[in-house]
Formats: structure tokens, C-alpha cells, sequence
């Protein structure tokens, strides 16, 4: 069986991408969490994966330990992971390595902390642009394959690569159109995305780098986390 190391659901956004559509797909794995220690866990992490980073994933002798390696791997063993369509599946992986890459100001002033709800202190254009863009990639993915997701009618790896920003929209307000918020909706509603978000909330521990990333940027209006004793 396949061994998933993650890190801290409420704030690993990597890790979510993999374990999310291993679930969704109905692919057997043993998690393994290892939680950040100020913002990561280097000198642990790197006992189960060469970067040192999370998700790593662990296939009997072989290591894949980037999401991406991650995500073509089960491709290769798993029917699903990308869309079955050509056109589809190539809009598919353009969109997950440009979310791979990209959105870097979403990624700094809206870190995922899936128990919070919180107020941004300001949208400055370079958030308002990646926003934008998030709205006009899925919009152009829905209108072209006729939804209910991403690339059609199937949770794929594309929808897994946006999971993240589905509980970003939601822990910070961010504003997106008719078609997008239906969309975040239909992602927060899945089984899997329940599951990892009421984990996240029961987590214990608090780690004081990944909380300041949120109070530089925004107001904390809301903290649905337990109190984080052990």
C-alpha cells in the first residue's frame, strides 16, 4: 500500500493536493503525519524525503516527493488522475503546473489555515490580479467542459491542485464570481474536503510561524480550532 507523508491539514496546502485525490479516487494509502516546526520540519521531514518538503509519497522502494512527480506517478498506475479527453486534459495539466507555480501573492497574503476566518487588511493588485486569474481559469474550465468540475464532469488532479484555494476562499472572504463560488462550494461540499477540514480543526498543535503569516495581513475575526492543548 501506498504511504502518504503530509504535514499539519490546517496549514499544508501541498499536502492536501495528494491526499485529496487519492481520496476522491478511492486510492488506498497509509497517512503519515509529521507536523511543522517553524513553518517547516526540515531535519524529519528529510528522514522520509530527500527535499525535506511534504507530501512525499512512498511506493514500496521508490520515493516520489514532489506533488507534481506525486500526481503523474498514480497517473501512470490509476485511471482518473487527468481528465480521459485530450483537449480536456491538456487545459488540465497547463492549469495545475500554472497553479503549481504561480499565484505567489495569494500563496503569501492568504496562507492556508483552514480553522480561521479572517478580514484581509488590504487587496493590493498583485493579489487582486492572481484572483482575477483564478476567476478566469475556472470559469474558461467550466464553460468549456461542461463542469461540474474543472475539466468535466470527474474530480481530477486539476481540481485537486485548486483544493487549497477552496479553504482560502473560505477562511478569508475573498470575493469571486456567481460561477467560482459555485464551484468552491461543490469542492468544500466533498466528502474528502469535509474530512480533512473537521481533521484539521481537531489538530492539536499551533505552530507560531504559520499564525504570523495570518496576523500580517489580516484580522482575525473567527478561530473554529479547539483550544490546541494536548
Amino acid at each position: 500500500m501506498y504511504r502518504l507523508h503530509i504535514a499539519n491539514k490546517n496549514y499544508s496546502s501541498w499536502s492536501l493536493r495528494p491526499w485529496v485525490l487519492m481520496r476522491e479516487l478511492g486510492i488506498p494509502f497509509e497517512e503519515r503525519l509529521t507536523p511543522f516546526e517553524g513553518v517547516t520540519n526540515w531535519s524529519s521531514f528529510r528522514t522520509f524525503s530527500p527535499s525535506g518538503l511534504v507530501p512525499c509519497l512512498v511506493d514500496g522502494e521508490s520515493v516520489i516527493w514532489e506533488s507534481l512527480g506525486i500526481v503523474e506517478y498514480l497517473a501512470e498506475r490509476h485511471a482518473g488522475v487527468w481528465p480521459q479527453d485530450a483537449a480536456a486534459r491538456a487545459w488540465a495539466r497547463c492549469a495545475s503546473a500554472e497553479m503549481h507555480a504561480g499565484f505567489a501573492a495569494l500563496r503569501q497574503r492568504c496562507a492556508m489555515n483552514c480553522g480561521i476566518r479572517a478580514r484581509l487588511v488590504e487587496t493590493p493588485a498583485a493579489l487582486g490580479k492572481d484572483i482575477a486569474r483564478l476567476d478566469e481559469l475556472w470559469s474558461e474550465g467550466l464553460a468549456r467542459f461542461g463542469g461540474p468540475f474543472l475539466a468535466g464532469s470527474d474530480f481530477t488532479a486539476v481540481d485537486a491542485f485548486f483544493a487549497p484555494v477552496a479553504f482560502r476562499v473560505q477562511s478569508y472572504g475573498l470575493e469571486l464570481s456567481d460561477s467560482a463560488m459555485t464551484y468552491i462550494h461543490r469542492l468544500l461540499a466533498l466528502s474528502s474536503m469535509q474530512q480533512w477540514y473537521a481533521e484539521a480543526l481537531e489538530e492539536p498543535w499551533r505552530d507560531a510561524a504559520h499564525e504570523a503569516e495570518i496576523s500580517e495581513f489580516a484580522t482575525l475575526l473567527e478561530d473554529r480550532r479547539g483550544d490546541g492543548s494536548t
